[in-house]
Formats: structure tokens, C-alpha cells, sequence
């Protein structure tokens, strides 16, 4: 059975405030963006995301998703956290509304960055990493899944991870109904920025085990991961 198949759904800005405990960016340079895979957008910058699954299509916007988390996470985690849940020194963008309203600011502070009071708070990042780059890290963090959610899940999702543990080491079971069960988990955890897709680890588990039903152990390995990183 194919996602499309499975699921129903499709898929301040992603940079970083203050590198000196958040009151100024520091010597921090941004690091570069490998975005090839996604398609090019030109030098006039869009004011909406243009990497949504219903607008580019899924395979875009997984594209998007991975290569957004690698660009967040070189840049924008030190100050905005780990899988975007803030700390509390900067804004949490988890809440940044998947919609034209929230792109448009997105693009516009991703470009000209922040200051206040003479402090650099946010580094212009627009021709630094360009608007590939800035697009794919916002797909990246509008997918995150709601934590409620995902607590909901959790006790679940660890036996999930164990049954699939067994099937890697030779154990009888049934990998088929795993990932059906992981589907059915997905679609009913939502994000918090009221995108149509979470990017959560119930649906990258369930993703690779359709491309590959044989990947047990990687599977259990998504699980285990994310599921560490929730607590």
C-alpha cells in the first residue's frame, strides 16, 4: 500500500538568535546549505512556501524536510533547540503558522535578519544561504509534531521499536502490520504550526518500511532516537 494510500495529508523563521547566550549572534558563521535535489526558484524571493507537499508534491517535500533539518540544525538549533523545541533564549518556531500570514514574515526576517538596540540578535541569512536554502529549512520546521502528541504515543511507539528490535535479531512477527500500525500513529499526530504533515518519527519509521520492508533495525533505530530526544 503506497503513502498516498496510507495518510490523507500532503508534508521567527529558521535561524538562529544569539549565539552568545542569546543576546548577540557572536563570530558563528553560517554554514552552508547542500540544496541540490530541490528545485531552483530563481533570485526573486516568494513570499509562500513553495516545497509544501501540495504544492511541489511529496517527494519534493521530503527532499525538503531532510535537507531543511540538516540546514536547521547547522544553524539554528545552538539558539532555537534541538528538533526546534526552544529552550526558552529564543522564539520556539514550532508555532509559526504553516500559512501565506507566517511565510511571508518567515521569508522577510530569514532575508534581513534582526536587531534591537544596536544588538544583533539574528544575522541577515537571505544571500548567505539563499532562498532554497530558507524554504527548505521552513518545511523542516513547520513538519514538527506536537509533544503532546507524541507523549500521547510514546508507550506504543517503544513497544512498536521492541517488536521491530526482535525481527531484526530473527524473532517471528509481523512487519507488515508494524508499519500499518505506525501509519495509523502518524496521521493522528498533528504539528503546531497547523501544517497538514508531522514529520514525526512514527512517520519516518513507517516511510522507510515501506521503500524497504526488510529495514527492521533501522526502523527500530528511528524509533529509538526519536523517541530519546522527546524525553
Amino acid at each position: 500500500m503506497t503513502l498516498g494510500m496510507k495518510m490523507t495529508w500532503g508534508a521567527s523563521a529558521a535561524i538562529c538568535l544569539a549565539a552568545t547566550m542569546a543576546l548577540g549572534h557572536g563570530d558563528v558563521a553560517p554554514q552552508a546549505v547542500d540544496t541540490s535535489g530541490l528545485p531552483e526558484l530563481g533570485e526573486e524571493w516568494l513570499i509562500e512556501n513553495p516545497y509544501r507537499a501540495e504544492t511541489a508534491g511529496q517527494d519534493v517535500w521530503a527532499r525538503a524536510v531532510e535537507i531543511g533539518a540538516s540546514g536547521y540544525n547547522q544553524n539554528c538549533a545552538r539558539c532555537h533547540g534541538l528538533e526546534v523545541v526552544s529552550g526558552g533564549l529564543a522564539p520556539d518556531l514550532r508555532f509559526l503558522e504553516a500559512e501565506e500570514y507566517g511565510d511571508e514574515w518567515y521569508a522577510e526576517r530569514f532575508q534581513t535578519g534582526y536587531t534591537q538596540n544596536g544588538i544583533t540578535k539574528m544575522p541577515a541569512f537571505g544571500e548567505l544561504l539563499g532562498q532554497e536554502a530558507a524554504w527548505a529549512i521552513r518545511t523542516y520546521i513547520e513538519t514538527r509534531p506536537d509533544d503532546a502528541a507524541m507523549e500521547e504515543a510514546s508507550e506504543t511507539l517503544k513497544g512498536l521499536r521492541d517488536q521491530l528490535a526482535g525481527l531484526a535479531n530473527g524473532a517471528d512477527g509481523d512487519g507488515e502490520a508494524i508499519q500499518d500500525q505506525l501509519f495509523e500513529i502518524a496521521v493522528e499526530i498533528e504539528t503546531l504550526s497547523g501544517a497538514p504533515v508531522a514529520d514525526s518519527v512514527a512517520y519516518r519509521a513507517a516511510n522507510l518500511l515501506e521503500k524497504r520492508p526488510d529495514a527492521y533495525k533501522e526502523a527500530a533505530e528511528i524509533l529509538t532516537i526519536g523517541l530519546s530526544a522527546a524525553n
